[in-house]
């Protein structure tokens, strides 16, 4: 008789301050870095895990995740290019307003995505990162991801719609637990930003 697969606790870590997160331009592909301020957000994670013996550490390939999971203290990195940003296409660098003098009413949970990734074509991405977490024996994974993709991953962590993530708002260099409530998937912890009340 085979022992069940654990059910992992899965911290979920956003990248911190980037000048385009800073000035609310949406940044998918752009491989930019953190800000000074965004530095100082990533060491706060490392504190607010530290103690945490995790038995993997996945980060999206692009650098301002990256460098957060590095400042937070981690260096044996499993990087996933599923955890990569919602691709804004030609929206890349816009911010909502912006994108709104052109698409009146334009959010990305409704489109459209001009040249870019569908809330459908996400939503199987955030399925395969949970069903790759589901199944790869760890009990303790922390995950370094990009806002819009982290809200898409809790929604589809319970069974939710991708449509969810709207009523999910999630500050750089924040920290969340998806989890478990007996045999269910839940979050447990949301948008936690280390040092703020």
């Amino acid at each position: 008789m085979t022992a069940d697969p654990p059910q992992p606790q899965v911290w979920v870590a956003r990248h911190g301050e980037t000048e385009w997160s800073r000035s609310g331009q949406h940044t998918s592909r752009t491989d930019i870095d953190l800000t000074p301020a965004g530095e100082q957000q990533a060491r706060a994670l490392g504190s607010a895990l530290a103690g945490i013996d995790f038995d993997m550490v996945v980060t999206s390939p692009l650098l301002r995740s990256r460098r957060t999971a590095e400042l937070a203290g981690f260096s044996k990195l499993v990087e996933d290019p599923d955890l990569r940003e919602w691709d804004y296409g030609e929206l890349e660098g816009r911010t909502t307003g912006e994108i709104q003098q052109d698409l009146p009413g334009w959010s990305i949970w409704n489109g459209a995505w001009p040249d870019g990734e569908t809330a459908a074509t996400v939503a199987e991405r955030a399925d395969r990162v949970v069903k790759s977490l589901l199944s790869s024996g760890a009990s303790r994974i922390a995950v370094f991801s990009h806002g819009h993709f982290i809200r898409v991953l809790a929604a589809r962590w319970v069974g939710a719609p991708v449509e969810t993530g709207r009523w999910l708002d999630l500050d750089t260099g924040s920290l969340s637990e998806l989890g478990w409530y007996r045999d269910s998937r839940v979050v447990r912890r949301w948008n936690l930003v280390p040092g703020q009340p």
